[in-house]
């Protein structure tokens, strides 16, 4: 499972049983200032989906080093490996939400739609650049 998590949504992304290809899921809405982070759906999804390992994305600076929004996924992951005893692996996500808008816009979808799925197709990313990276 692929996670693209911001402050107010966490995109979701799975992978095919071969670990091949990754096809977005949902989105989910959070709120981070109240401490709603959407742990609970995320728990649905990982026992319905028989889920073995998550990929959350780490949003990092251009220089490598990681801001106020790597440090708060960092967080994230460590409570989801906390609540889920799953491995947890931080992908550098760097340009992923740039590279959803460019597909999104390539594929002419309209701003409006764009808004609704890029944070879904991010987590796409994420996890496809990890499953590339392991096959």
């Amino acid at each position: 499972m692929g996670l693209d998590v911001g402050s107010k949504t966490v995109g979701v992304a799975l992978s095919d049983a071969f670990g091949w290809t990754a096809q977005g899921l949902e989105t989910i809405k959070i709120n981070e200032e109240e401490n709603e982070f959407g742990f609970e759906q995320l728990g649905k999804i990982i026992k319905e989906h028989e889920v073995s390992k998550i990929v959350v994305g780490l949003p990092k600076n251009m220089n490598g080093s990681i801001g106020p929004r790597g440090e708060a996924n960092q967080k994230f992951a460590a409570e989801l490996e906390r609540l889920y005893h799953l491995p947890v692996i931080l992908w550098d996500e760097r340009l992923s939400t740039v590279a959803a808008e460019r597909v999104l816009l390539e594929a002419d979808v309209s701003r409006k739609k764009r808004k609704k799925v890029i944070d879904k197709m991010a987590a796409v990313m994420i996890l496809q650049g990890f499953l590339d990276s392991k096959n």
